[in-house]
């Protein structure tokens, strides 16, 4: 994607490689999931806005600071770069569900989630799958978190082959 933040220029890490400094905690990551989640809801409601002018937009009225930042934009940045990718993906594990039909909210928590279990190694993927449900129940419908999960299941069963229930 051509209008990404530049990731030598900000010192931030390419997407799906592993932290070099101190890991952030798992409440830091929460952190950054919700606000990864809010700033692709923005940036996909927003399609005549440049990538980094909603990125900007986004953290000057919700600043992501501390620990969370790195994940955050880690997140952000590649949901946007592997977002065909990683539509293929969903739509090829939603039975009935073209990506236009579903939620927002429910999309854009697929995303990220799925690009947790495909490109970030240093992330369990059960961690992965279970804060997409967590969320999806906090900012989606009622029906959002069994969704959610259902679809992050099969992806991860063509990953790993074994459902992601059992350890890996």
């Amino acid at each position: 994607m051509d209008n990404l933040v530049d990731v030598e220029k900000e010192g931030v890490r390419e997407p799906g490689v592993s932290p070099t400094a101190e890991t952030p905690s798992s409440g830091s990551r929460r952190k950054a999931r919700q606000a990864a989640l809010q700033a692709l809801f923005l940036i996909e409601m927003n399609p005549d806005k440049s990538y980094a002018q909603s990125l900007e937009v986004f953290l000057g009225n919700f600043p992501v600071k501390g620990k969370s930042l790195s994940f955050f934009l880690r997140l952000v940045q590649g949901v946007c770069e592997h977002k065909t990718e990683i539509d293929q993906i969903i739509q090829g594990h939603s039975e009935n569900w073209r990506l236009e039909r579903m939620s927002r909210v429910d999309c854009n928590l697929l995303r990220m989630a799925a690009f947790e279990l495909i490109y970030c190694s240093d992330v369990p993927p059960r961690v992965a799958i279970n804060e997409a449900i967590d969320l999806g129940k906090q900012f989606g419908t009622e029906d959002s978190g069994a969704f959610i999960n259902g679809i992050l299941d099969s992806i991860f069963l063509e990953k790993y082959g074994q459902p992601a229930q059992e350890e890996i």
